[in-house]
């Protein structure tokens, strides 16, 4: 059974849904982009994602007719994926970016210079179906795939079938308690099965396109209109489609306005490295992270002298290379790598490029939004500090889908916490018989969480009903991050730990930093400038 917005647990302390009022269609947010919810550092937030796959103009905008053809019936389509399909928001296809953006989120206290820590905490898949699309003129073997004829010149929303986009539908199915996409197959097939990996594609701050320095004449009156699509990515994150990013996993962001402004969306339930054909298995989840803002000196305790888009798990770090040349990106990445060991843990830069080279893996995350993505993944076992704390909720999340009668097996603390209930075994997760979203009027107040006016859409937690129990004490947090409210939630996940960074040199910059932004081809309205050429049109 589908989770529905407002349905079933939530375990953050704010709740956000996507709403045609909290989300942007193709676009990131800018610094003048108007935040749909306030919270304070170090606060949990739970958001309800949408997945663009089925409601897109060449999958006809109409959610319950697209997938009822693959045998899903009305129930099991989400309210929200149907009232922004259904909304007079704008989007051109193959013009704008294909995402459905949640946020901003302001946090308090964030200022530029700081760097946002986003701990993703929960992910629970909300449907147990998803899809992988290959359209024309796009992914790695664009020209061979889609095999077929072309587009037709006329295709639009109401005759979608023209565009000749080919979709493959996923049905998720539970199997000795774990969960796996079964891929559609013609008569006589072999069937194909392979495990769930839910991740969130795009997690970004805003981008402040006004007043840069050596900006043209009138920069701020563009500003007022410029966009950064949702394909984009740079300095502020946004489409690292990262599959590294989950349940567990945090990631660094370098704040570039007040309040950070984070947006969330392009959720996946698998990847494979480099997304040939265009999308992965995209479907939506319900994402709780826990957003902290960090000054001096815990940023460099977390990052060394390292101020660029960055990737924490138990296992390993990450560092990440943006390039319209792949080649160029995976050198980006070794750069960050190479800043990183030298100035997080003091290695001499000739002894962090041996290490590199003998032990790192060189990966590539996407090679379709005309923007490349590398990684490079180190492992933190070749190094002598403990792990930190894994980033966890302070409760057991065990309980059943609103609607259901049926149990379900929670997150155990060693995988992904999802919803069992996607099977046929039908489970699903905790929430009482009468969870419903509350009118905004309805709104209470808890843990001295007072509504403020510029809360908006947000929900404490109190509006949504669920059980309690005893969680894990909080540990301290540290005395560097911004200020926490009087009565803070617990923050089992502690400060960032390690040995003390040296005083920057002149050797830890890197040469050829990462660009500010990068504005992928697949969006015909291109930022006004990047530190590197924008790719020619994919789309």
């Amino acid at each position: 059974m589908a989770l529905q917005p407002g349905k079933g647990k939530v375990d953050g302390k704010h709740y956000l849904p996507s709403t045609p009022e909290t989300v942007r269609w193709g676009e990131l947010p800018t610094a003048r982009t108007r935040p749909v919810l306030t919270v304070d550092s170090g606060s949990t937030v739970t958001i309800d994602t949408v997945s663009q796959e089925g409601i897109l103009e060449d999958q006809g905008r109409d959610p319950d007719a697209f997938f009822g053809r693959h045998g899903v019936t009305s129930s099991e389509v989400l309210d929200d994926a149907r009232a922004i399909a259904s909304s007079g928001i704008p989007h051109r296809f193959g013009v704008d970016g294909p995402h459905v953006v949640t946020g901003p989120v302001h946090v308090r206290g964030a200022e530029p210079g700081d760097v946002l820590r986003v701990e993703i905490l929960s992910l629970l898949p909300r449907a147990r179906y998803g899809m992988i699309s290959n359209r024309h003129g796009q992914g790695l073997l664009a020209g061979e795939f889609p095999e077929g004829p072309t587009p037709d010149q006329d295709a639009d929303a109401r005759h979608w079938q023209g565009f000749r986009t080919v979709g493959n539908f996923c049905a998720v199915e539970r199997r000795r308690g774990k969960l796996f996409g079964v891929l559609d197959a013609v008569a006589g097939g072999a069937r194909v099965r392979f495990p769930l990996n839910p991740f969130i594609g795009i997690m970004a701050v805003a981008v402040d396109l006004g007043g840069e320095p050596g900006g043209d004449v009138g920069a701020d009156q563009e500003a007022g209109t410029a966009t950064v699509p949702s394909t984009s990515v740079g300095l502020h994150g946004g489409a690292l489609d990262c599959r590294d990013l989950g349940m567990g996993a945090r990631l660094y962001l370098p704040v570039q306005v007040p309040g950070a402004l984070f947006a969330v969306g392009d959720p996946h339930y698998a990847a494979g490295d480099g997304k040939i054909g265009l999308t992965a298995l995209e479907g939506p989840l319900r994402a709780t992270v826990r957003l902290s803002s960090l000054r001096e000196p815990a940023a460099r305790a977390a990052l060394g002298s390292l101020r660029e888009p960055f990737v924490e798990t138990e296992a390993s770090w990450l560092t990440l290379g943006l390039d319209v040349d792949a080649t160029e990106a995976i050198r980006r990445a070794a750069r960050s790598a190479v800043l990183f060991l030298s100035s997080r843990l003091s290695l001499d830069r000739a002894s962090a490029l041996a290490y590199l080279s003998a032990a790192a893996d060189f990966g590539i995350s996407q090679l379709v939004n005309g923007v490349q993505t590398a990684y490079c993944r180190i492992r933190r076992s070749d190094f002598t500090e403990p792990p930190p704390p894994r980033p966890r909720l302070p409760r057991a999340a065990l309980g059943r889908l609103v609607g259901t009668g049926e149990d379900v097996a929670g997150y155990d603390g060693a995988g992904y916490d999802l919803l069992d209930g996607l099977g046929p075994d039908g489970a699903g997760i905790e929430g009482d018989a009468d969870d419903e979203m509350p009118d905004r009027a309805a709104r209470t107040q808890e843990d001295g969480d007072a509504p403020r006016e510029d809360d908006r859409v947000g929900l404490p937690r109190a509006a949504v009903r669920r059980k309690k129990s005893n969680g894990p004490a909080p540990l301290a947090t540290g005395a560097d991050e911004r200020a926490e409210p009087a009565e803070p939630e617990p923050h089992p996940a502690g400060p960032d730990g390690g040995p003390a960074a040296p005083a920057p040199r002149v050797a830890d910059e890197v040469p050829g930093p990462l660009p500010r932004q990068v504005t992928s081809g697949a969006s015909r309205r291109p930022l006004r400038r990047t530190e590197t050429p924008t790719p020619p049109a994919t789309g």
